[in-house]
């Protein structure tokens, strides 16, 4: 971790997750892929490489951002979605009032969505309303969030 903050990732927007994924980076204001391997992807795959710490990566890439995040999420939920229904499941989950954002992405999955819970059992009950509200999804994964400062 502490790699990762010398190389002046902006206060707030790296997340410890809990679970398959491990670390959760949003690279805000980065305007092309170039530059994005150059100052972020290359540094980061280099973060110990003779201890091998850094083993693998996963970008998604954002293609429509919701609302910006303006709070720390309890956790981030990543949704497959049915292709004819990103959008509908998009707005569709929106309307959980939980939800902090939701985001289309390019990668293995479909939508990013992070979100606020009291406590774990109030998570099970946003989850499963992100689940059920609306049609169209496929599979969730879901990581608890840890803010790295």
């Amino acid at each position: 971790m502490r790699e990762l903050v010398a190389l002046k990732v902006p206060r707030g927007d790296s997340f410890l997750l809990f679970g398959p994924i491990d670390i959760l980076i949003e690279f805000r204001g980065v305007t092309d892929l170039e530059e994005y391997i150059e100052r972020w992807l290359t540094p980061i795959s280099r973060i110990g490489e003779g201890e091998k710490l850094v083993t693998d990566t996963l970008t998604l890439i954002v293609g429509k951002e919701g609302r910006l995040v303006r709070e720390i999420p309890f956790a981030v939920i990543f949704l497959s979605v049915q292709p004819q229904q990103f959008e509908t499941v998009r707005r569709g989950i929106q309307s959980v009032p939980e939800v902090l954002s939701a985001d289309l992405v390019f990668g293995p999955y479909d939508i990013i969505c992070p979100v606020r819970a009291k406590n774990m059992a109030d998570l099970e009950q946003v989850v499963l309303s992100v689940q059920t509200r609306v049609s169209g999804i496929e599979r969730t994964l879901t990581c608890l969030v840890k803010a790295v400062y």
